[in-house]
Formats: C-alpha cells, structure tokens, sequence
C-alpha cells in the first residue's frame, strides 16, 4: 500500500532534505511515494492530477512562502493547504514557514487548523522526523515560536475572529478599505463596522490606516 507524501518547498535542496529524513520512518507496512514540487502552479497541478487518478494524498508538508500561480488564485502555500483539504479532506498537513506574526499565525490556524504548524527556527534535522511522524499518528503539533505567538494575542486581550485578522492584514498589504469586499466575503458596511472595532481597541478609535498599522507593528501583531 502507498502513503502519499506531497512535499512543497521553492528550494530543491530542501525538499531533498525532508525526504531524506523521512525516508527511514516507519509507515507501517506501508511503501512512501515522495512527489515533490518547488512552486505553486506545479503542486496545484499535482494535488489534481492524483484526484482525477483516485488517489489519495495522505501526508504534505508545504512551505508557506512560495511562488505563487495566480490564473488558479494559489498564492502560497496556505491557499495549496486549503486545496488540499477541499480535494482530500483525511490528508494531514504541515506548515513550515519563517514568519510568525501573531494575526497571521492566528488566521492560518483558525481558516485551516493545520495538524502540524511549524516555525523553522524550532527544528533539527533530529527533531524533524520525530514531529512528523507524531503528526502521522494523529497528533496536533505546534512549535514553540508559534505557541508563543499566539500568547501575544491572549496577552494583549486581543480575541477576534479569522475577518478581523483578515482585514487588518490586508490593510497592512496596502489594500484601500473600498477593495476590501473583494477579498472578504462581508458587506462594505459590515467590513467599515469591524475595522472601526479594530480601531477602538488599538488606537482608541482615532487615528488612520496608518497609524493603525504603525500600532499593530508596534504591538507585534504584524
């Protein structure tokens, strides 16, 4: 029987690495098929060719930054893991990234709760496989960089939801309010009502888009 693991990294010798490290772990009987990509349009690609085959990709390790395939909208590596998770709903997925900036850590785990989530600062080439293969087993695993950003956001009493965190994400990206609809699935009245919210809790309600973001930096949020 094979176990399908899907790897995406945008450095070959990465990807080579990861496979390395868990060419030795124990699949239970079951034979490993590494199907490697390095970019966005290349994975995508792959996750439907095995759909159309009828067959299952049951383990993937993606990289969060990646190019990206626009003509699909895929443009990293946590729009492949939603892919994924529409395309083979029992498939375990692993984020590795080098960023944690708690709106975004905390938006990727409420949209997608990933079964692993890993910081690659957290990780040796000794720890590698055993983390994986826990998640194999049916574990839930966080590194610590991204446990600890998201004690920020419980520390700084900040509790809002998967739109929120959206939208002043993309207000930091430099996206105007008036586009906002285009990307969040909310009415313009709704949006302006929870982006004012926002602005209550971090300047009071006053200030711009800039100062708001100034703040959001300055509290480590972004």
């Amino acid at each position: 029987m094979i176990f399908n693991i899907l790897i995406v990294d945008d450095h070959p010798m990465t990807v080579d690495s990861y496979i390395n490290l868990l060419t030795e772990t124990n699949y239970q009987n079951k034979t490993p098929d590494f199907i490697k990509s390095y970019n966005c349009e290349d994975a995508y690609n792959k996750i439907n060719f095995y759909l159309k085959q009828n067959e299952t990709i049951d383990f993937a390790l993606l990289d969060i930054n990646l190019p990206s395939y626009k003509k699909a909208n895929i443009n990293n590596g946590t729009d492949l893991a939603l892919l994924l998770r529409q395309r083979f709903p029992n498939c375990k997925i692993v984020l590795l990234t080098m960023h944690s900036e708690p709106l975004t850590v905390d938006k990727i785990i409420k949209s997608l709760k990933p079964e692993g989530f890993i910081a690659k600062s957290d990780i040796n080439f000794e720890l590698f496989p055993v983390i994986c293969k826990k998640i194999m087993d049916g574990e839930i695993f966080r590194s610590q960089t991204i446990i600890e950003s998201q004690r920020e956001l419980f520390k700084k009493n900040i509790n809002w939801d998967n739109h929120d965190n959206h939208i002043l994400i993309l207000i930091s990206e430099g996206v105007k309010t008036v586009n906002l609809p285009d990307y969040i699935p909310l009415s313009m009245s709704a949006i302006e009502k929870r982006k004012a919210s926002i602005k209550d809790q971090l300047l009071q309600g006053k200030g711009s888009d800039k100062d708001l973001i100034e703040k959001a930096k300055k509290l480590g949020l972004l």
